[in-house]
């Protein structure tokens, strides 16, 4: 090779490097993608056939993502006009008190089923090092306000179906057994549960149902035909999207609405909605 076509290729490459930083940095954190697949259930009742779910995880208010984006999201998730909407935690980027009165008003935007709402905790929402308890009261009671039924290791039954919240497998109360040891196998469950890497422990009680989780935002760069480099689980196949688990239940992990740093790569957030069908 001369020197003059080592010089192009060399800012080509460059060039190329340039657009590609940009376009993670600019383009594809705010390049919203709505996920929709069917959920089959287990005992659903037949007037929830074909209804539908929305889950909505990680959304991060605070001092990263901009609040214009998480308002212009749930504006145009509201058009989906779903029956059910979940949330899978991480409603904060925690940063001190003014954190929460920034939540106050982000949550006037936020979604609600016309059935019903239902939301867990993530462990960005027991403030720092995950051990503020206090911070998860503030946030639960800042949720209740705006309709949402928040489950801390507790069930609610809406319409006929069950929804099965966890604590934050990371915060300060995650006591599963409180709520896993008393499910009626009989009714429509399903499960919300921030951090996926919950489903490798043995606490699940014969459950053969559907998971929903976030707290991975899919590592939110991955290489193409490579995993992605960075992951917040111990269990490296939990990234994003639907894992089938060997006992019979099924997980999906949702790749986060918001982000921890402005750089998504081949990662698109994401807001999911689910069709019910009977099982």
């Amino acid at each position: 090779m001369n020197r003059r076509k080592f010089l192009k290729g060399t800012t080509a490459l460059a060039g190329a490097g340039v657009v590609t930083g940009v376009y993670g940095w600019q383009v594809e954190p705010f390049w919203l993608e709505f996920v929709q697949l069917k959920m089959p259930i287990i005992n659903l009742p037949e007037h929830l056939e074909g209804k539908t779910l929305m889950q909505i995880s990680d959304v991060h208010v605070g001092p990263v993502v901009k609040d214009s984006f998480i308002i212009d999201a749930l504006s145009e998730a509201k058009e989906y006009n779903p029956d059910f909407v979940v949330y899978t935690g991480d409603y904060v980027h925690y940063r001190g008190e003014n954190v929460l009165t920034q939540l106050k008003e982000i949550t006037k935007h936020f979604v609600t089923g016309k059935l019903g709402t239902v939301g867990i905790l993530g462990n960005h929402d027991f403030g720092d090092l995950w051990a503020q308890p206090e911070v998860a009261n503030q946030i639960s009671a800042i949720l209740e306000q705006q309709n949402i039924t928040v489950l801390r290791n507790s069930n609610v039954t809406i319409e006929g179906l069950n929804f099965i919240g966890i604590d934050d497998f990371w915060g300060t109360n995650f006591y599963p057994e409180k709520v896993l040891n008393n499910i009626n196998h009989n009714k429509a469950n399903l499960v919300l549960c921030h951090n996926p890497d919950v489903c490798d422990l043995p606490i699940w009680n014969n459950y053969k149902g559907w998971i929903l989780s976030g707290h991975t935002h899919g590592g939110q760069v991955k290489p193409p035909f490579l995993p992605p480099p960075i992951l917040p689980v111990d269990n490296k196949n939990y990234d994003q999207g639907l894992k089938k688990l060997s006992d019979g239940r099924t997980l999906y992990i949702n790749r986060a609405l918001g982000h921890l740093k402005q750089i998504r790569f081949n990662v698109r957030p994401e807001i999911t909605i689910f069709e019910l069908t009977k099982s």
